[in-house]
């Protein structure tokens, strides 16, 4: 039986289905209330054990996932329903199960699409808990296991060992989840949006993460077709791999800059700088978490990736918050969040924050070949507004007789309005595509909704002709575009790019090789 879904993080596996949705083993009632209490508070402990020795074997991201499981767990109006109601009788399991639905069903109704996901952190957190009363040695799943169910937790993820191959099949799920990104950061195979999978979820699949599908129960000759598509995957990866450390440059003998997205400073820890052009995107959300960042955090930061880059070019990204990026005293609660207050519109609302951040990216400038871009441009006015702090604090460090420097100012062009209507951008100094927030917008369809998953395309004709247009307008004006959405790194999506006139993307570091691969096969 193949079910079609959509390619989340590319490659094949083969191997044993596990059922992610499978209940948890039977908990065995204590005696006394005291017991219960006991049980239940032992088994928030070894959930938090569990998570506390995975955050010391990853970074980004995923530690920052990592520590918010355990900041819930360890806080009591988390626990604090679940033990009164042992006290009035429940076992630990119901009790814990029952308290944590209900905070579940809270998130789940929020009309704000950052607490609905974050439904999904809860429900993650019941189940280790559930998992650990339960004493379920048995829910590991088997080495190359393929993953199968309505979706997964992040934590499930990171603590899957993944070296021995594996994949991941899901009912819903998104290609903009946390889990899709980590999977496409570490080359383990995931397809999203499988619908009803009326197969049992037992005995041996096929997933092909390539074109988006599993196969239960495959004949020889699905078996065979499947391992000849899996070995060409593996033998373009390992040819692509030639591409690494020379130029990007077509078949025509086009020169194609590839630079990196970076969100954290430890990210250029493991990149040779001489396998790409510098850094097209560094996002600086990683730095706006539980608390807002000082001025000598920022610098810090900036600093470290500009002298890793050395002459290479490195554009920040000022704060993108807002969105699906809440910030404690920073952002704000909105009913549509993606339309609201966020990225640029945000800081230009608390200059005091934003000034903050300026200052540390003029003092960090001196050391390195920096350019600084604004995120959610809409109007010309935006980006004059912008521009004019960066002028007044560049005066303020000058009149203090602080090192600085001045960076060029660009804008991201996410906004359909940008797209459309360049020409009100004149005086920025670059433009670099957002290809997932433009698609987003032009298409009318959430990048984070399996649902609509299909429509969000970067190669609908109507997003390729505003990419376009906005390459052949900065052509014509002299102002360099380059794009940092995720199809930039996208070997199916490159051609089309190329032909759209881009000679410059940003990519994750993961995709480097099959992004100067799939460049050097273009005929452009």
């Amino acid at each position: 039986m193949r079910i079609d879904g959509i390619p989340a993080s590319p490659g094949y596996a083969e191997g044993p289905v596990f059922d992610l949705d499978r209940p948890p083993a039977a908990y065995q009632r204590k005696a006394t209330a005291t017991e219960e209490r006991a049980a239940l508070e032992a088994a928030i402990g070894k959930a938090v054990g569990r998570l506390a020795a995975l955050v010391h074997t990853v970074d980004g991201d995923a530690a920052d996932i990592l520590e918010f499981h355990i900041a819930m767990l360890e806080d009591d109006a988390l626990s604090g329903p679940a033990l009164a109601s042992i006290g009035s009788g429940q076992p630990a399991d119901a009790a814990w199960r029952t308290a944590l639905d209900s905070e579940i069903a809270g998130y789940e109704a929020s009309d704000q699409d950052y607490f609905r996901a974050r439904a999904a952190d809860l429900r993650d957190i019941r189940d280790q808990v559930l998992r650990a009363l339960g004493e379920d040695g048995e829910f590991t799943a088997p080495q190359g296991a393929i993953l199968c169910g309505e979706d997964i937790a992040p934590t499930r993820f990171l603590e899957t060992d993944w070296s021995k191959g594996g994949g991941i099949a899901l009912k819903s799920g998104s290609t903009a989840s946390h889990v899709a990104m980590l999977a496409r950061s570490r080359g383990v195979p995931m397809v999203v949006g499988l619908g009803a999978l009326a197969a049992p979820l037992t005995g041996a699949a096929l997933l092909d993460a390539e074109r988006g599908a599993i196969i239960f129960s495959p004949s020889p000759t699905e078996v065979e077709t499947f391992r000849q598509s899996a070995s060409a995957f593996a033998d373009r990866q390992g040819a692509a791999r030639t591409f690494l450390t020379e130029p990007a440059v077509t078949k025509a003998g086009t020169a194609v800059r590839v630079q990196v997205n970076i969100a954290y400073p430890s990210d250029v820890d493991g990149i040779d700088i001489a396998t790409c052009d510098g850094v097209g995107l560094m996002r600086t959300e990683f730095l706006f978490g539980k608390t807002l960042p000082d001025e000598e955090t920022q610098y810090h930061a900036y600093r470290k990736v500009l002298e890793w880059a050395g002459d290479k070019p490195v554009t920040i990204r000022t704060v993108d918050a807002g969105g699906d990026k809440p910030v404690p005293g920073f952002t704000v609660e909105e009913t549509n969040p993606f339309l609201g207050l966020r990225g640029i519109r945000l800081s230009l609302a608390r200059p005091d924050i934003f000034r903050v951040q300026i200052r540390a990216l003029l003092r960090a400038a001196i050391h390195g070949n920096l350019k600084v871009m604004f995120p959610m441009i809409a109007t010309s006015d935006e980006y004059s507004r912008a521009a004019t702090l960066f002028a007044e604090e560049q005066a303020g460090l000058a009149a203090q007789g602080v090192a600085h420097k001045l960076p060029p100012l660009g804008i991201m062009v996410e906004v359909p309005s940008v797209a459309l209507a360049p020409e009100a951008f004149t005086d920025v100094a670059f433009f670099s595509i957002g290809s997932n927030d433009l698609t987003q917008y032009v298409m009318a369809a959430a990048r984070d909704n399996a649902a609509v998953a299909h429509l969000n395309s970067v190669h609908h004709p109507a997003v390729l002709r505003l990419i376009a247009a906005v390459v052949a307008f900065g052509r014509d004006k002299g102002i360099p575009v380059s794009l940092c959405g995720d199809a930039g790194g996208d070997p199916a999506a490159i051609p089309a790019l190329l032909e759209a006139g881009l000679r410059d993307l940003s990519v994750a570091p993961a995709q480097l090789a099959m992004a100067k691969a799939a460049i050097a096969e273009a005929g452009v």
